[in-house]
């Protein structure tokens, strides 16, 4: 669903690599850099704060982007988020414009 809302977002990436976990995304982390992570709060394994957290100790993320896509909206939850190494935060339910608004200035 995230993958689809950002490809009718109009915003185009090199390459694009899904994780089913936070685990699963770390790993792939530490296989090397990307620009960008959008990842859920609430994910198996290894839950979005945690790998936000983990994310911002390799080296290769120190320039990565993270921005948070999750249905909890409690604003102490996202401040701690953000002061955790997010760079931004989608509240759900997403639409292509609200991806556009939120990514567009975090890739230029």
């Amino acid at each position: 669903i995230i993958m689809r809302t950002v490809r009718m977002s109009g915003l185009e990436f090199e390459r694009t690599e899904e994780a089913g976990s936070g685990v699963e995304a770390l790993e792939k982390l530490q296989e090397g850099a990307v620009d960008v992570i959008l990842c859920d709060i609430n994910m198996p394994e290894m839950n979005g704060t945690e790998l936000v957290k983990k994310a911002r100790e390799l080296p290769q993320c120190s320039g990565t982007k993270i921005v948070m896509v999750s249905t909890e909206s409690a604003q102490d939850l996202i401040d701690q988020i953000l002061s955790d190494g997010a760079d931004g935060y989608i509240s759900k339910p997403f639409t292509p414009e609200k991806f556009q608004e939120k990514l567009t200035p975090l890739l230029n």
